[in-house]
């Protein structure tokens, strides 16, 4: 799934190529994004997952248009959160990747 307005790819395989193609090149600044999109693709499943957890009231029957929504939600919420005061995850990566701990 590829949300294009807002860049973010839920597809791991996609985050791999994009990392190796910034260790490649030693791009900084490349580097780092992909690691905060990583972290915002880690949020995002996390808050789907702890969602999951709340039990409906059942008073009111969801549509897909609202589960569409909420995902969608959920996915803009991860990456504000990535941007606005991050939670180190893409830091620690980073410094794996330019360390030379991690290689691709």
């Amino acid at each position: 799934m590829n949300i294009d307005n807002i860049g973010i790819s839920n597809n791991p395989s996609m985050l791999e190529k994009q990392i190796e193609l910034a260790s490649r090149n030693k791009d900084d600044e490349a580097l780092r994004k992909v690691c905060r999109e990583f972290e915002s693709v880690f949020l995002s499943m996390m808050f789907k997952q702890m969602k999951k957890t709340v039990p409906d009231d059942g008073l009111i029957e969801k549509s897909l248009g609202t589960e569409i929504f909420e995902d969608m939600y959920m996915d803009t919420l991860a990456e504000e959160v990535t941007k606005e005061n991050s939670y180190g995850i893409a830091k620690m990566l980073y410094e794996q990747f330019t360390k030379g701990y991690v290689r691709w």
